[in-house]
């Protein structure tokens, strides 16, 4: 019979699988749960049901986060960690909202999409995906300091361009911004464009820049998956 850590904290046991679905069951259940509260006109035996699940959702779940509390060594260990305080953020919008009734306070309710997060942690895809983006992490974080200022040369760029004929949509280089992540992720809303020649010639060039923007960080991530892959295989 496997201990009650084994099966908290591990699912190479039957009771640790059952464990785990369990677990996975009760927040998609609690997430759809969620979305149906934001459907008008409920009626209220519908609203009652939702607010019964609630409760017993936020029941389970803070038994979980006890038990998770209970077999760690040591305890701040899981506590302070990433899925531990995702477990706290997943319950604490109900006890705000049950002991406290102020309006501002809401807002915490926003917090129980976290939920989502917590499927994480049962889902080896996923976690082999957290691997790969580790493995990954100088890279990724070098392309987005470059994707940043190439946003920024972008704004000020088509800035010098068309606030002059367009000060209205390219008045600042604030108002720059909005155009110049549309046009470098290659959406192209059209709500704002430029007219002038220069403006549209350097519209062209961010837009072939804006195509590797996209295909840098797929081809990092791909090749980190398959090393992160290779390492799991190594493992077993």
């Amino acid at each position: 019979m496997p201990s009650l850590k084994e099966i908290v904290e591990k699912s190479e046991t039957p009771q640790g699988r059952y464990f785990d679905l369990a677990i996975q069951v009760m927040i998609l259940l609690s997430l759809a749960a969620f979305s149906i509260e934001t459907l008008p006109n409920l009626t209220d035996t519908q609203q009652l049901l939702l607010d019964s699940f609630e409760v017993f959702s936020i029941v389970f779940f803070s038994t979980e986060y006890l038990l998770r509390v209970y077999v760690a060594k040591p305890k701040s260990k899981y506590i302070f960690s990433f899925f531990g305080i995702v477990d706290l953020l997943a319950i604490l919008p109900f006890y705000f909202g049950a002991s406290i009734d102020l309006r501002s306070v809401r807002s915490f309710r926003l917090l129980r999409m976290v939920r989502i997060f917590k499927l994480v942690r049962y889902n080896a895809a996923l976690r082999r995906f957290h691997l790969a983006l580790s493995i990954a992490k100088e890279e990724i974080i070098l392309f987005l300091a470059a994707t940043g200022i190439l946003l920024y040369l972008g704004a000020v760029g088509i800035y010098y361009f068309e606030s002059g004929v367009q000060p209205d949509k390219f008045g600042t280089v604030f108002h720059c911004l909005w155009w110049a992540v549309a046009t470098l992720t290659t959406v192209g809303y059209g709500d704002v464009y430029p007219i002038t020649v220069g403006g549209k010639i350097f519209t062209f060039v961010l837009l072939i820049v804006g195509l590797g923007v996209i295909s840098v960080p797929t081809g990092l991530v791909a090749s980190a998956l398959a090393k992160a892959r290779q390492m799991e295989d190594e493992g077993r």
